[in-house]
């Protein structure tokens, strides 16, 4: 990582915190023009993000891609209702009443949280799902205005289709072209109505999010067993959308659990920086996750979540916060191990930039491995259709089926992956930190790091389409290589970069989609220093490909 701020892990002064007035006022003054790349709608792997002060997440953008919502959901004759969420950034607010301006237009039967809460991701992949199981016509789809854990002045909009998950690329390319091409028209072509109207109009209906995920809860996890075994929890919604849902799972289920902190703030001045100075809401950063580590010795096992619940961060001695490929691997074991209803012949998910440790545990379990690129919706066809049991990715993001083998979410679930530690902690009387080390003294040790690396558009684009050919090594830090991949093998699909495999270590270059640097994933099972050299080589490597 590159340097640490001094300010990392610390609560920030007041003069450093977002001006949320000028927030807001910038989200309604600023107006994009689509001639500028960094002020057009661009949907990454998580939706469209962006500051107001930027003048790349404004209420022009959100018109925009609200309309081209309509026009899409038109086009595929999708016509039940759409579920919308928010979470608690400055700028979820202004933009899920832009939205609304624009599907009361439309006519469309929208459902907003019964009191203007804030609605987990999960959630609303939960309620897509639930309403459209049994259904073949007035399927419904979804909307989540989240910039995730990013800090506070971002904003976020993606959309979920009939599926739940995350909108695949050619969804997503063709509500991003739609919506360029209504902004760089002046918006005159989009639909809406002056809020107050909207808000009352028959087709924008209230709706209790909290109850139905609460009480469905118990068929993901085992939650008599948590009561049962009065397993310690500490939970953390660091002030996100899962705020307003964990008192409710206490009090459901008669857990031993302390909720450490409700307050809800936009500034989130209660954080702790990140490790560059700024204010983020990464559950996987020790940096953010401070308060909750150093209370972690007062719980049998602690967990936090992002801002939009889609990503968990566990706290659990002897650790203390846990590297999210650990966890991961840890829950695959449990998981793969403890669900008898599963089918046998269940794969297991993961993202190819994920800990090899995985694949250990998988290959251990006599289970088959489903290697895909990075981003969450690749999972969405195997969890639909029962043959993957687990998704995961490195950036503390998964979900899982329910305990009889069904669809749970097609998005991530941050909230199920912190209440498995406490099923894992309750079942077996470890907590999942020794179930890692356990793990380890068997499999091997990973040592696992992700830097970034300069490159201009030129080598990003020659990066993103590189062939295996292009890439000369036949060793890697010593060891030969046995796998040059640019498709993931689990799908086939484009990984938009290269990963190289030996047998006791392996990396994985991939160009920023939003900055100046390419990527490189790596992780060696045998040492620090080996994970240096494969790192060390990977990097002079990609220097002479884009010399070449």
């Amino acid at each position: 990582m590159a340097n640490i701020s001094p300010l990392a892990g610390k609560t920030l002064d007041q003069s450093q915190l977002t001006d949320i007035p000028a927030l807001v006022a910038a989200y309604y003054d600023r107006k994009p023009d689509v001639s500028v790349p960094t002020q057009r709608v661009s949907f990454g792997t998580s939706g469209h993000r962006g500051s107001s002060f930027h003048t790349s997440f404004n209420e022009g953008h959100i018109l925009a891609i609200c309309e081209a919502i309509c026009r899409y959901r038109k086009a595929e004759g999708i016509d039940g209702p759409l579920f919308i969420g928010i979470d608690s950034h400055a700028l979820s607010a202004p933009a899920q009443r832009s939205a609304i301006e624009v599907f009361a237009a439309h006519g469309i039967d929208v459902r907003i949280d019964q009191n203007d809460g804030y609605t987990p991701t999960p959630v609303i992949s939960h309620a897509i799902l639930t309403y459209n199981k049994g259904r073949t016509t007035g399927l419904a789809d979804g909307v989540v205005v989240t910039p995730s854990h990013n800090p506070p002045t971002d904003g976020g909009f993606k959309y979920n289709p009939t599926n739940g998950g995350p909108a695949d690329t050619a969804v997503t390319k063709a509500i991003q072209d739609m919506a360029n091409e209504l902004l760089a028209d002046g918006l005159k072509d989009v639909k809406r109505l002056p809020y107050d109207e909207a808000k009352n109009a028959p087709s924008i209906k209230r709706y209790d999010y909290v109850t139905p995920y609460v009480a469905d809860l118990e068929n993901v996890i085992d939650m008599a067993a948590i009561r049962d075994a009065g397993v310690k929890i500490g939970i953390d919604p660091l002030g996100g959308a899962a705020v307003g849902y964990w008192k409710p799972i206490v009090e459901k289920y008669g857990l031993n659990a302390t909720i450490v902190s409700d307050v809800v703030d936009p500034q989130f001045a209660f954080m702790t920086a990140d490790w560059d100075g700024q204010i983020r809401m990464d559950c996987s950063s020790p940096y953010a996750m401070a308060r909750l580590i150093k209370m972690g010795e007062d719980f049998d096992v602690a967990f936090a979540n992002d801002t939009d619940a889609d990503r968990h961060g566990i706290v659990a001695m002897p650790d203390g916060l846990m590297n999210p490929n650990h966890y991961l691997a840890v829950a695959v074991s449990y998981l793969f191990q403890n669900r008898p209803e599963w089918k046998p012949d269940l794969g297991v998910g993961k993202t190819l930039v994920s800990s090899g440790l995985i694949d250990r545990v998988v290959a251990d379990m006599g289970r088959k491995l489903v290697e895909v690129p990075v981003g969450l919706k690749w999972f969405v066809p195997g969890l639909m259709d029962g043959s993957l049991g687990f998704g995961g990715e490195e950036s503390a993001g998964a979900t899982f089926l329910r305990r009889d083998g069904s669809v749970w979410t097609t998005d991530k679930d941050g909230l199920i992956l912190g209440l498995l530690a406490a099923e894992i902690t309750a079942k077996t009387g470890k907590n999942p930190s020794q179930h890692y080390h356990e793990i380890i003294a068997r499999l091997g040790t990973p040592y696992y790091a992700r830097i970034d690396a300069a490159a201009n558009p030129e080598q990003k684009a020659k990066l993103s389409k590189l062939a295996p050919e292009q890439f000369p090594l036949e060793e890697l830090a010593g060891d030969k290589i046995i796998a040059k991949l640019t498709k993931a093998p689990g799908n086939g699909a484009a990984i938009g970069g290269l990963k190289v495999v030996t047998e006791n270590g392996w990396f994985a270059a991939r160009p920023s989609g939003t900055e100046d640097v390419y990527k490189i994933y790596a992780e060696s099972f045998k040492s620090p220093e080996h994970l240096k050299a494969i790192q060390d080589e990977a990097q002079a490597a990609i220097s002479k490909v884009f010399a070449s």
